[in-house]
């Protein structure tokens, strides 16, 4: 099964060819995710810009065509709106041009996928003195998360989430082993969604995950202007 893998949950813009065999989709051997080209550019004024020719020339350094992909899969946050919104955009624009199924994943459940065997931390940044987290046992299932919080208030709860590294950007030292990566890989990416996309699972929706309300509101009604 041919992948493409996109994310701009982070200030980088990834975008990825993977391919995996489906009938060893469920085994520990060659079944799990190959990358076959990648394009990564850390920059978070350039989602827009930089994804759509990260993906053709990944394309191209793979060897392969839009029209060979099988499906797609989109890192859904949490992530700040404008960034995110342009990998989500691009992911269903080529789903709906190419007619394959595009699957949704937490981006940072696709970072601690790349962290197997140890309970894990996974932050990235939210701004405004906050990160994003979620929490991993061994195996690399979700413990805890995502939430979004300041630092210190999860450094608080470590002892309870049981955690031994912190995967992502150093953002905040957290009095634990820092491990990378600091953000998804394109096989991350499909490592989560593997098993749907083995099994020919209907896709999730494509809902971005924000953790935060947005700051703009709905005008009031207008004030009435009354003749003098």
């Amino acid at each position: 099964m041919l992948v493409l893998a996109v994310d701009t949950a982070t200030p980088a813009v990834t975008a990825g060819v993977v391919e995996f065999t489906v009938e060893l989709a469920g085994e520990n051997s060659d079944g799990a995710p190959r990358l076959l080209a990648e394009r990564v550019t850390v920059d978070a004024r350039a989602h827009g810009e930089l994804l759509t020719p990260h993906l053709r020339d990944a394309l191209a350094e793979a060897g392969r065509a839009l029209s060979e992909v099988d499906a797609i899969v989109c890192g859904v946050g949490p992530g700040p709106f404008t960034g995110l919104r342009a990998g989500m955009v691009t992911a269903a624009a080529l789903g709906h041009a190419l007619d394959r199924p595009v699957y949704p994943v937490c981006t940072l459940d696709a970072i601690a996928a790349d962290r197997p065997g140890e309970p894990v931390l996974v932050v990235t940044d939210a701004r405004r003195r906050e990160v994003y987290w979620a929490a991993y046992d061994a195996r690399g299932a979700r413990t805890a998360g995502p939430e979004v919080a300041p630092p210190a208030e999860v450094a608080d709860r470590l002892a309870d989430l049981g955690v031994t590294r912190v995967a992502g950007p150093p953002v905040f030292d957290f009095g634990l082993p820092a491990v990378g990566p600091e953000h998804p890989s394109p096989v991350g990416l499909v490592a989560v969604a593997r098993a749907d996309l083995a099994a020919g699972a209907e896709p999730g929706a494509l809902t971005p995950l924000y953790l935060r309300r947005p700051d703009a509101v709905e005008p009031g009604a207008r004030k009435r202007v009354s003749r003098v």
